[in-house]
């Protein structure tokens, strides 16, 4: 294993941060792997998973048994993991910008619309070399003003060009759910085996410039942008995999989710291990489109009706809304039929307050996809 140590802060700053990756095998020997977890600094059950991944990949390191490169940041976001506000960690938006931490990435294939011209060819696996050098030129070129953009920089300097990228986050009360983008439904099933995934999310773009997406978007930007005249396949195959809720932070899982990640790599044949054999898929593929925010109606205290991992029907109904000083009860309802895989941890809301999501098989929103 080798350590980098990646420097964030401009000189002069009021604080210094810095990055750690952790790299394992040997580059451009096989397939190239970035993981990192703690992008939202105060999703912690990742940064957990992580530190389960460093030992086994140490081990695999040691025995010959990694046939590509695997990047591992265990802790993404020195910036965030930094900042609290009375008390409470505050690891999702950068205190300084107000930015989310995974939104505003570079989408780097409106740049190589121009840079590409006249350079790509017949040969597919030639064009994926390119495509990948020349983004790779446009984000060592970008000029951040921020130390969250030097962050978002940086991240992406270290998994722009890979062939897999997971990006290991948790929801604030959640089932397992993965999100990846349509082009990669089929590629990406197999992890939603593994993990036992009770929804796959998937959309072409979903709005917001989030890591994954500047990972992998940029290729099927690329392929529609020049149509049918160059072989330019999804060469990157970029997942955020939501690990359950905040508070599900144990060693048993961790090492569990840890050991199927790595049954994952072995599946794609980055590690020299045999492959697992897919157990049977716990949810089907459906649009991130599809998915069905509810909001409370009012200010209350928030009872749910129905268990997480549930399959419900339109018109059930999911939670009640009481109002503390006039004991009225507002019953809130979805109106599109799914699994029912996030909810708030908060138990008293006010209005508009998003209180969970249905992951419905019928798209119906556009625009701006991701909660904030």
């Amino acid at each position: 294993m080798r350590t980098e140590k990646h420097q964030i802060s401009a000189p002069h700053s009021s604080a210094q941060y810095e990055l750690h990756s952790l790299h394992f095998g040997e580059p451009e020997k096989g397939k190239k792997v970035y993981i990192h977890a703690g992008l939202h600094a105060d999703e912690p059950p990742g940064m957990l998973v992580a530190q389960f991944l460093r030992t086994r990949l140490a081990e695999l390191e040691a025995a010959g048994n990694i046939t590509g490169e695997v990047i591992l940041v265990p802790a993404a976001n020195p910036i965030g993991r930094a900042q609290a506000l009375h008390g409470v960690a505050f690891g999702r938006f950068d205190m300084t910008t107000g930015v989310n931490f995974n939104r505003d990435f570079k989408h780097v294939a409106d740049d190589l619309k121009q840079s590409l011209v006249g350079l790509l060819n017949w040969d597919e696996a030639r064009n994926v070399r390119l495509i990948r050098r020349k983004a790779r030129e446009v984000i060592d070129a970008l000029q951040p003003a921020t130390d969250d953009a030097a962050l978002k920089q940086i991240l992406l300097q270290l998994a722009i060009d890979a062939d897999i990228v997971l990006d290991l986050h948790c929801d604030n009360d959640a089932v397992l759910h993965i999100y990846a983008g349509t082009p990669l439904a089929a590629a990406a099933q197999p992890l939603s085996a593994l993990l036992g995934a009770q929804a796959f999310l998937l959309s072409r773009n979903s709005g917001g410039e989030a890591f994954d997406e500047a990972c992998s978007r940029l290729w099927w930007d690329l392929d529609e942008h020049f149509g049918s005249a160059y072989p330019i396949p999804p060469a990157c195959l970029a997942v955020t995999v939501e690990l359950r809720g905040e508070v599900e932070v144990d060693y048993a899982l961790a090492r569990q989710d840890a050991e199927r990640l790595l049954q994952f790599l072995a599946h794609q044949g980055v590690l020299a291990v045999d492959a697992p054999v897919l157990p049977p898929a716990l949810c089907q593929a459906t649009p991130l489109e599809g998915v069905e925010p509810l909001l409370a109606p009012h200010a209350g205290v928030l009872v749910y009706t129905r268990a997480l991992g549930e399959q419900v029907r339109p018109g059930d109904a999911i939670a009640d809304l009481v109002d503390p000083v006039s004991g009225d009860t507002t019953t809130v309802r979805c109106a599109t039929g799914g699994c029912f895989f996030a909810r708030s941890a908060r138990r008293h809301v006010t209005r508009g307050m998003n209180i969970g999501k249905i992951a419905g098989a019928t798209a119906y929103r556009a625009g701006y996809l991701l909660s904030a």
